[in-house]
């Protein structure tokens, strides 16, 4: 998941996307050679060294892409990680409060049934503003790069006073304001803490606003969870011809 750029000219020199895989950047030294190595059985004692040779110098930097089927996204206090710990053997920290998780985490959702498994990145929460780099911006954004399907986690009991249908709206811009690229994977949306009083009437207004797909569940009833993942397994193992682009209200 590396991708590695020249320092000084600021294009990209290579990318490591395969298990194992190995690339040489610049060539090393050759060694010099102590006295030790000159022994002989008639120099026994010897004084003689030859000196090394200086190898090449370069600038680079590595930056860390993770590598994972399904990136999920949202604001922060949405339920990611308490979804992730539902879903996958993470034990992430929780808590009633915003910027719980502060590194991207790769877990896996295991399918016994189905003799498989995939990867889940849980992505620190976005703010408005992250795809200029406000808050910690670009160094979250680019962890999903990779991840073919994005899983969009709403807040749908809008228990911090935001609108679940602009918290949508506003992730798409974030998305797409970073890269086109994200705007044109395969989407899921997830509406969390339906175990709330407000939160089905905020559904019912998603639906009339965003003409997508919506996933209800609660994670503190652990409701849901079980469509969530079969969802998620047909998305990646079976995707759909298409996907209705929402309209904001």
């Amino acid at each position: 998941g590396t991708v590695v750029y020249g320092k000084d000219t600021g294009l990209m020199v290579t990318e490591l996307t395969e298990d194992g895989q190995r690339v040489t950047l610049i060539e090393g030294g050759r060694g010099g050679r102590g006295n030790l190595s000159f022994k002989s059985s008639i120099n026994r004692s010897p004084s003689q060294s030859a000196p090394g040779e200086i190898g090449a110098e370069g600038r680079y930097q590595f930056i860390l892409k993770s590598i994972a089927d399904v990136g999920l996204v949202g604001f922060p206090n949405a339920g990611k990680s308490t979804l992730t710990n539902l879903i996958t053997h993470a034990e992430l920290k929780t808590a009633a409060y915003p910027f719980t998780t502060l590194n991207p985490h790769v877990a896996v959702i295991d399918y016994p049934d189905h003799f498989d498994r995939i990867l889940l990145a849980d992505i620190p929460g976005l703010i408005a503003g992250a795809h200029s780099n406000r808050g910690l911006g670009h160094r979250f954004l680019r962890h999903i790069e990779r991840c073919r399907v994005l899983l969009l986690i709403l807040d749908m009991a809008g228990t911090d006073g935001r609108l679940p249908t602009d918290d949508y709206a506003q992730l798409l811009e974030e998305l797409g304001l970073y890269s086109d690229s994200l705007l044109k994977k395969d989407r899921l949306v997830t509406a969390n803490k339906m175990d709330l009083p407000d939160a089905q009437y905020h559904l019912d207004r998603f639906r009339e606003c965003h003409d997508v797909p919506v996933i209800p569940i609660s994670c503190i009833e652990e409701r849901g969870i079980a469509m969530l993942k079969n969802a998620l397994h047909a998305n990646l193992r079976a995707p759909g011809e298409g996907r209705v682009e929402p309209e904001l209200c």
